[in-house]
């Protein structure tokens, strides 16, 4: 791919655009928790939910119905300029860009309350063309409205083509905020057999060795009989594969992943299960659909207590990272350090936003 020089790079697309971020801003973002902005009575709810939320993101695109997208559209705007946000990110997630939306939802959008904008979330990402056309569009949009800080993008990774270019398309752009993984979208792309929204499927799995088995000889395994007894089966997660090579695109271009949406919502058990995949994969958050959802995001992407304490203890040990110590039996190094300090680190934004958090850290 070719990519801009480094000198350019951080330059803004239009004159009288705000400077690109250089680093991405700390923010503690365990969840995205989506919104249908066209509903006057969850409107009416926001400013209650503001405490209590990472981020609140007002969704325009799928789950609104065609009929309904210029009054999601409208009922954005009046949910960011009824409230102030503080420390809550306040996000929308505009039609793809090949809907006859998307134009009207940008241009609109940032000039009503692009102040108030931290993220537009851009559905369908397949290359990074495609945050590039944004890119520019924001740039001129925040130089005719005289917008003071950047707007970031986020990739909403859901087809088969966008992963195949996902390094490209995190490092597209200054203003990538990171990616979230669209498993119902990515499914249908790849042909995938599942009508599940993320989450396991009980037919991907694989099967223990019968009890007692010998290994297999040069000529493979004999047949199976009809009255063999009951084997062990594993189910598997059909998005380990994609999650990793997004986490790695996101973290080598210093942007944040995400897992997505976890469509049953009265499954909180196996919700918690694939969020806390996400989180020990490196995710730093996933999108909240019900508020049954905020709870477990904010237990699973908030570090455990007695980890950090032991981060802690590795921290205070080696105070910068060199040498070797033995900590509870356990050896430790820099390698080591670099784990505690992520997990520390981690803690510390989480304790500032979250008191419950910091009294149990003991921040």
């Amino acid at each position: 791919m070719t990519v801009k020089s480094p000198r350019n790079f951080f330059k803004p697309l239009a004159i009288g655009a705000p400077e690109p971020f250089r680093e991405l801003p700390v923010r503690v973002e365990r969840m995205i928790h989506f919104v249908p902005p066209h509903l006057e009575k969850v409107r009416a709810k926001i400013g209650d939910m503001i405490p209590t939320m990472d981020v609140i993101l007002g969704n325009l695109e799928d789950a609104i119905p065609a009929d309904a997208k210029e009054a999601a559209r409208k009922g954005f705007i009046e949910m960011a300029r009824a409230h102030d946000y503080g420390s809550t990110g306040l996000w929308t997630r505009v039609n793809c860009l090949n809907s006859p939306w998307l134009l009207d939802d940008v241009t609109e959008i940032v000039g009503a309350v692009g102040d108030k904008l931290d993220v537009i979330m851009l559905p369908k990402v397949e290359g990074p063309w495609d945050i590039h056309y944004l890119d520019q569009l924001l740039a001129q949009l925040e130089a005719r409205h005289g917008v003071k800080k950047p707007i970031l993008i986020h990739a909403l990774l859901e087809t088969a083509e966008g992963v195949k270019n996902v390094e490209d398309i995190a490092l597209a752009s200054p203003r990538m905020h990171g990616m979230s993984l669209g498993p119902a979208d990515l499914a249908a792309s790849r042909a995938m057999k599942t009508t599940r929204v993320g989450g396991g499927h009980p037919e991907y799995k694989v099967l223990a060795d019968p009890e007692g088995s010998a290994p297999l000889s040069a000529s493979g395994p004999s047949g199976a009989t009809s009255g063999a007894p009951a084997r062990a089966i594993y189910q598997q997660d059909l998005w380990h594969y994609t999650v990793a090579k997004m986490v790695d695109a996101c973290a080598s271009a210093g942007i944040k992943s995400f897992y997505g949406p976890f469509g049953d919502i009265a499954d909180l058990a196996a919700c918690e299960a694939q969020f806390r995949n996400a989180f020990l994969m490196g995710c730093a958050g996933a999108w909240s659909l019900h508020p049954n959802q905020v709870a477990i995001a904010k237990k699973v992407f908030s570090p455990d207590p007695k980890e950090v304490a032991f981060a802690k203890k590795i921290l205070e040990a080696m105070p910068d990272g060199s040498g070797v110590a033995m900590i509870d039996g356990k050896m430790q190094d820099d390698a080591t350090w670099k784990q505690a300090k992520v997990m520390v680190d981690c803690a510390r934004q989480v304790a500032a936003k979250d008191p419950e958090f910091a009294q149990l850290y003991g921040f």
